[in-house]
Order: structure tokens, then C-alpha cells, then sequence
């Protein structure tokens, strides 16, 4: 007798409306092969739609999704992944090179983008593969049969198949896992958490603000759980496009676990969908939807935070995990919603980091906050910021004399409205030390910032740096090497760990971290200077005019060129540096002039440069005390006196 003909594979289709087209096609080439396929287009006027879906999504061999930009923004097509991938008979496609969301992406995707529809394609090879792997290699149900009649594509038929094979053991389903290759995980801190930008998914993409805001407000309540280790925000944010797995990113921000997520905002409600992975297996270990009124959502931070310490609790019950993070006051927040959105838009504003119209834009919005609350300490220190970074980019001296005042102003009223709210007492030393040169002064909101927040990777940057500059190295390399574990993708944490161990004089050690940050941005200000640095006391003279000729910003372009042209004893050229410095920047550069002076061998002009830069309060001294180009003046009881009025110890 004849062998029978395999019973038909049942395949559950899941996809974007937006899709339709390709779906339409793929349907046509996979019943062309001998399948049952179930799709939305088999639904009859007045089916119930979600009882007809989970019936076929229970009877499914196989949950072919087709991911797509529309379709990782749909409720429908993750519900039908996540179910999939349950049942381990996921089987995920591409349609646009989009990536699938995470919590999906350890199984190996095929790629559609380029298909036209021909049913005798590679394409349709590889998932006839997949979908043979997961029904068993004995029982293959799409061995290519070209003369074979098509499947109709009737409910009967997909529930017949259903019940012939629903129970089919899934032999095989390992084929979909992506084996990468990755460094050992055990260095990995397992209560070690990365919160993923949150998509937006409100028709209006000008609401990402919104979205972006709530991520770094989760983020900030987590961060006060002192029994977890979070990213910080722009490692994390650094992943938002990255391809790969959950694994994967896992690993590049070390990490045990991922948090992501959605915020779907529709008038005076909003719907945030999260989801913990576990980083190493890619299993979700929670997800939760809250849908709440606007009013409630400070309530709704909280709660999610709670919520993630409850499963990483049940997840790692020997680290004793808290699902209650500190006192929501220590975050310096409002209960105002009107005041709360105005800090999100100027947030945003601050983070396009563009230019000074984006600045005034940031702090037109942070001023908007305060004049609705004006308890907000949050806002305050934002604009403290905001003012700390106008003076020093955009301002005359004149201006930038007056901006500082503020700022101490507005950091002073945040510590005062929230004392131990981190993010304050940071941005508070952060000003009186390079904008009013209060080098004493500063220290104490420095401490503060570290006993309360010395689980944020910018508080911990910020002390590291002061320090160093202050001749206290050790609690600089601890603080540092904090920091950098805590914020792995971000170039300027790696910039500052370079400036501390140039502070330390440990200059063969700056090489890592200054290559990795280039690495990052290849673009960042500062690093090749840093570099040249680094070379010219090390004796590469040669090396560190090539560092110097690459480094975009123009005041520490200047400087290093004329040091290195004039120890490679190239006179003119040197002067042509100098002329340039001194005309292009003038006053805003007598630090960097005596600098060049020093190095010239003449000390009295030097010593005078420095004079007039404590007068006009010149931020470049706070890195006098350890300076080595400015070691030939250390001998000079003029220069020792500038040292003491200046409040170093």
C-alpha cells in the first residue's frame, strides 16, 4: 500500500493590518506547499473575533508572525508572539528589517524584505525548515509536492488539522535559539537590571517625550532600590537600535535582566505594558499592563518598580530584593501632572543637546514646571543645569558671572526642597565648583550626592572628577570604576575616567578607556586631546601633535598644537597656534593660555595669565592642583598662594 500523505501542518498567521498585502501573499505559497493556514481573513462577519483566535492559537503547529515597524506597536501580534512563543512553536519573520521586540529576539528571524512572492523561493525554503524542525523530522508535512492541490483555506479544514495534530510533540524547537558567542557571565551581577527606552505607541510621535520621560522615571525609582544595580540611562538608551537578542544586549550593558516596555497615551489615560527578561535565557520572568487615568501617574511609577522587585525577588530569592524602593521624596518629584509633562518636554529638549536654541527651550519648559509647582526640586536642579551649561558655552564672561548666580540659585532651592534627593546635591557641587570656583564649598553636596545616590553612574562621574582634581585619588578610582559599571555605553563616562587618571598621573592606563570612548563616538570632544595629553607625557611628542590635529573642539585644539609644534621646535607654526587661541578666544581662555606659557618656559607671563583667570573666574582652574603642564610653576610661592586662595588643600 501506498504511503499515506502527511497529515497538513496547521500554521497560526501573525501579522499588521498594515501588512496585509504580504500576508496575503505568504498565505498563498504556504498552502501551495500543502499547509493550513489560519488568518484573520477567514473570520466571517459577526465571528467572535478573540474566542476564533485563541482557538486557533492553541491548535497551531506553528506561530508564523510576520514582524513589521506597524507590527511591533500592535497589542494583537505581541499577545500572539508571546502565546508562540509559550507553547515553543514560534516561527518569526521580517517583513521591513525590523527587529522584533525584545523578549523575542533569541530565536533566529527570517528575512522577508526582499521576497516578491514567488512561491518556489529561498524564503519560503527556510521557514518550510522552521516549521519542519518544530513538527518533528519524522513527520514532515511539507515535503514539496508540486502537482499537490492547495489546502482550501476554510475554518473546517484548519479545525479538523487542528485536532489531528495539536498534539504533536514540538521536537526540534531548538533550532530557533540563537547560539552567539559571549564572554563568560559569570562576572555578571544577577541583581543587575537595564531599563530599555519604552516604545511609544500613541498615534501622535511628537508623545515621545512622554514615553522617554516615564522610562527615566522608572528608571530613577529602581535606582533607589539600593539592593539593585541599574544601567544608567545612556548605556541604556545606547541599545534602543541595536540588533541582536535580548542575550546580546544583555551582555553588552552587563546585566542579568532587561526591563522594557510601551506607553500608549490617549487623552487623560495611558497604557504602559511591561515586560522583565531574564538577560541569559531571553524567558520573561514578569510582564504586566496598567492602564490608568494621567492623574495617577506618579502612582503607576511606583508600582511598576515595586512590581519588578517582586519578580526579580521571586527570581533571586538569596539577594534579598526589596520590592519597595526609597522614599519617592528623595526624588525631588511633583504631584502636579501639568508640571510633571513640562519637565518631560524640557528633558528632552536638554537631551537634543543641539545648540542654545534647544537650551532656552529646555529652560523656558523647566521654568514652566517650576511656575506650576514651585516645590518641584526636580525641575529646580534641571534648570540649574541648564543654566551651568548656557555659561559655558554660550555666554560672555559678563553673562556667565550672572548665569552661575542662578544656577547656585535654583540647585541651592532643589536641596533645600529635597535634601537627599541625589541628582540635586551632584548638579549643587557641580556648580559651585567649576561655575563660582568654591572649591571648599563644593564638597559637602559632593558627600551628600554619594551617600544618596552612589547607585547613579553621573552622581558617582561627577565626585569622581572633583576628587581627583582635589587630590583624592582613591575615592576617585572607586567612585570611577562605579560609574563606568554602571553606564558601560556612554563615552563621556570613559572620557572621565580617563581625566581621573590623568589627574593620578597614571598615563599609560588612559589609553583603554579613551580608545573605548572614541570607539562610542568617534566624533566626542575632548578624547583626542586627552590623547595628545597623554602622548606628551609619555615623551610620543609626534604621536600627540597627530591627537592634537584631530581634536574638534578649537580650545583644546589650539593649545595642544602650540605646546607640541614648539617642543618639536617648529617655532612659527607654534606662534601661528597661539596668535589664533589668543584672538579666538581671548579671555575665555587664560587658563589655557598660561598653559601654553608655562610649557614655553615663561613662568612670570604664565603666573599672570593665572591671575587674571581667578579674577574672571575661570573654570580652568580647578584643574590647577594637579595640572602637569603647569608643574614647571610649582616651585613659584606666587603660584602656591593662587592654590590656597582658590580653597585646594
Amino acid at each position: 500500500m501506498p504511503a499515506p500523505d502527511p497529515l497538513p501542518i496547521n500554521i497560526f498567521l501573525s501579522y499588521s493590518s498594515e501588512n496585509r498585502r504580504q500576508a496575503e501573499q505568504l498565505v498563498t505559497a504556504l498552502v501551495s506547499r500543502g499547509c493550513v493556514v489560519w488568518w484573520d481573513g477567514l473570520l466571517e462577519g459577526g465571528e467572535r473575533y478573540a474566542d476564533s483566535i485563541e482557538k486557533a492559537l492553541e491548535a497551531a503547529t506553528a506561530v508564523v508572525v510576520l514582524w513589521s515597524r506597524a507590527a511591533t506597536e500592535s497589542h494583537w501580534v505581541r499577545d500572539e508572539a508571546t502565546r508562540g512563543r509559550e507553547r515553543n512553536c514560534l516561527v518569526p519573520v521580517t517583513l521591513d528589517d525590523t527587529l522584533a521586540p525584545l523578549g523575542f529576539r533569541q530565536f533566529q528571524i527570517i528575512d522577508l524584505s526582499r521576497w516578491r512572492g514567488k512561491q518556489d523561493s529561498p524564503e519560503i525554503d527556510a521557514i518550510e525548515r522552521a516549521i519542519r524542525s518544530l513538527h518533528g523530522s519524522g513527520a514532515s508535512a511539507l515535503a514539496r509536492r508540486p502537482n499537490a492541490p492547495a489546502v482550501a483555506l476554510t475554518r473546517r479544514n484548519w479545525l479538523l488539522g487542528g485536532g489531528a495534530v495539536g498534539a504533536t510533540a514540538l521536537a526540534g524547537a531548538g533550532w530557533f535559539w540563537w547560539h552567539s558567542s559571549r564572554p563568560a557571565r559569570g562576572s555578571i551581577s544577577a541583581n543587575s537590571v537595564a531599563v530599555l527606552p519604552f516604545v511609544n505607541l500613541s498615534s501622535d510621535a511628537a508623545q515621545s517625550y512622554f514615553s522617554d520621560g516615564l522610562t527615566a522615571e522608572i528608571r530613577g525609582s529602581l535606582t533607589r532600590n539600593n539592593a539593585l544595580r541599574v544601567i544608567s540611562q545612556v548605556s541604556s538608551d545606547a541599545v534602543r537600535d541595536q540588533r541582536g537578542n535580548a542575550s546580546q544586549i544583555a551582555d553588552s550593558l552587563g546585566v542579568a535582566f532587561l526591563l522594557n516596555g510601551s506607553v500608549q497615551r490617549a487623552g487623560d489615560t495611558v497604557r504602559i505594558a511591561t515586560e522583565l527578561v531574564e538577560g541569559h535565557s531571553g524567558i520573561s520572568r514578569w510582564a504586566q499592563t496598567f492602564d490608568r487615568p494621567i492623574a495617577n501617574i506618579f502612582a503607576v511609577q511606583s508600582e511598576i518598580a515595586a512590581a519588578v522587585g517582586n519578580a526579580l525577588n521571586s527570581a533571586l530569592p538569596a539577594a534579598g530584593i526589596s520590592a519597595a524602593p526609597a522614599a519617592a521624596a528623595d526624588a525631588g518629584g511633583t504631584a502636579n501632572v501639568a508640571a510633571f509633562d513640562a519637565y518631560l518636554r524640557g528633558r528632552a529638549f536638554y537631551d537634543l543637546s543641539q545648540n542654545e536654541a534647544s537650551d532656552r527651550a529646555a529652560l523656558a519648559q523647566f521654568d514652566a514646571a517650576i511656575a506650576l509647582d514651585p516645590g518641584y526640586a526636580a525641575a529646580h536642579s534641571a534648570r540649574a543645569r541648564t543654566l551651568l551649561v548656557r555659561a559655558n558655552q554660550y555666554a560672555s564672561a559678563e553673562q556667565a558671572a550672572r548665569m552661575y548666580d542662578a544656577a547656585v540659585e535654583s540647585a541651592t532651592t532643589a536641596t533645600r526642597l529635597a535634601p537627599n534627593f541625589a541628582d540635586a546635591q551632584s548638579t549643587l557641587g557641580f556648580v559651585l565648583f567649576q561655575g563660582r570656583l568654591d572649591i571648599r564649598g563644593a564638597r559637602a553636596a559632593y558627600e551628600q550626592s554619594l551617600r544618596s545616590g552612589g547607585g547613579d553612574a553621573t552622581v558617582l562621574g561627577r565626585y569622581a572628577l572633583y576628587s581627583a582634581l582635589t587630590g583624592h585619588a582613591a575615592q576617585a578610582a572607586e567612585s570611577m570604576a562605579r560609574a563606568v559599571q554602571l553606564d558601560p555605553l556612554n563615552p563621556l563616562i570613559h572620557r572621565s575616567m580617563a581625566s581621573v587618571l590623568y589627574a593620578a598621573r597614571r598615563y599609560r592606563d588612559m589609553a583603554a578607556p579613551l580608545q573605548r570612548a572614541l570607539q562610542l563616538n568617534a566624533k566626542l570632544s575632548a578624547a583626542h586631546a586627552a590623547l595628545g595629553n597623554m602622548f606628551l607625557q609619555t615623551g610620543r611628542t609626534a604621536d600627540a601633535l597627530r591627537e592634537f590635529q584631530q581634536e574638534p573642539q578649537a580650545l583644546r585644539r589650539l593649545t595642544g598644537l602650540a605646546i607640541t609644534e614648539k617642543k618639536l621646535n617648529h617655532a612659527d607654526q607654534a606662534d601661528k597656534y597661539w596668535q589664533q587661541l589668543v584672538k579666538d578666544l581671548g579671555d575665555s581662555a587664560l587658563y589655557q593660555q598660561a598653559q601654553v606659557q608655562t610649557q614655553w618656559g615663561n613662568s612670570d607671563r604664565a603666573i599672570a595669565l593665572l591671575e587674571r583667570a581667578k579674577v574672571s573666574g575661570d573654570s580652568g582652574l580647578i584643574y590647577a592642583r594637579n595640572d602637569p603642564l603647569l608643574d614647571p610653576l610649582r616651585v613659584r610661592p606666587a603660584f602656591q598662594r593662587l592654590l590656597v586662595q582658590l580653597g585646594f588643600e
